[in-house]
């Protein structure tokens, strides 16, 4: 089989070092080679050499529209053809999210998150839940930016529950932003990211960027806002409801969450287990659910997770 392209999107479709031919190598039983600007399939099965024509002639067209071909997207869509998913990557590079501060596009990596930006967009209340990896927090983030750089919001909030401290920030030493950034540092990342260090704290300075424990949200009402409750699996009911209330006019909020990964002490009950039943069917406030098949890793970390599986599989079945 033969795929043709210009030396230009070639060069996109390979990736650095070739590495995104290699990958792909590395997962199928085909052999890849370039000549005369035809990239050529070759294996010994028809099968997995019609898989991976199908797979890089979607990828040849989104680079010969300009966009780099990387390796962790090329890895995203082996596992969806892997799992039978919709492979639709034309639309997933179609729409670009927010910039970092070196310029890089951050999109959705799988049709998952493409539909989560959508639902942020389209409420004022967004819950969203699924396991750790999916980018429930980060694209979140990434849509605040956004937001805040075409100048729809004028702050964006941060909050958590800093549960490990049992909310009783009043002990622990240093001022309040000391106290509370080792509960919020996984948002620091996402902003020194996107905006740099030096401009993160600049709107952390001027109040443009706010980061705030839970238990300092009673009493405030925040207008044009971005707000992100991150960890709302560790709210109680009560915590819920009073967050949910802050919202003012001009302001969007987003709670993340795995419902399955509360650390709540003793018998305590999720504030974000069962709100779909208080709130569903209220306009402007939905509910989206990320899956194991949003889940974005390093290849490596794929492969310690399953080594983990693998071992822990074994210890069990050696038990029984």
């Amino acid at each position: 089989m033969e795929i043709p392209l210009s030396s230009e999107g070639l060069a996109r479709l390979l990736g650095q070092h070739d590495e995104n031919f290699e990958a792909i190598e590395a997962r199928y039983p085909v052999s890849l080679s370039v000549s005369d600007g035809l990239v050529k399939i070759l294996g010994p099965d028809s099968e997995p050499v019609k898989i991976v024509g199908d797979l890089l002639r979607e990828l040849a067209s989104i680079a010969e529209k300009g966009h780099e071909i990387r390796v962790e997207d090329v890895r995203v869509a082996m596992d969806a053809i892997a799992e039978g998913r919709e492979l639709n990557l034309g639309n997933l590079y179609s729409e670009v999210i927010c910039t970092t501060a070196r310029g890089k596009p951050i999109r959705a990596k799988t049709p998952g998150q493409r539909a989560y930006i959508r639902a942020i967009r389209d409420n004022y209340i967004l819950f969203a839940t699924g396991p750790a990896g999916t980018g429930k927090t980060y694209l979140a983030v990434c849509e605040a930016v956004s937001m805040l750089k075409a100048g729809k919001i004028s702050r964006v909030i941060l909050v958590r529950p800093a549960v490990e401290a049992g909310e009783s920030l009043g002990f622990l030493p240093g001022d309040l932003q000391e106290k509370i950034e080792p509960y919020v540092r996984p948002l620091y990342d996402a902003f020194y990211e996107l905006l740099s260090p030096e401009k993160f704290l600049r709107y952390v300075d001027k109040g443009v960027i706010e980061i705030v424990p839970l238990a300092y949200m009673r009493g405030r009402t925040l207008n044009e806002s971005f707000i992100i409750l991150d960890e709302a699996q560790n709210t109680t009911p009560r915590q819920m409801k009073m967050f949910l209330t802050r919202l003012g006019f001009g302001s969007k909020a987003v709670v993340t969450g795995d419902i399955t990964q509360t650390d709540l002490p003793g018998n305590s009950v999720s504030g974000l287990r069962g709100v779909k039943n208080i709130l569903g069917g209220i306009k402007g406030i939905g509910f989206f659910d990320l899956t194991d098949a949003d889940v974005v890793r390093h290849e490596i970390v794929q492969k310690i997770v399953q080594a983990y599986a693998a071992y822990e599989s074994k210890h069990e079945h050696e038990r029984t």
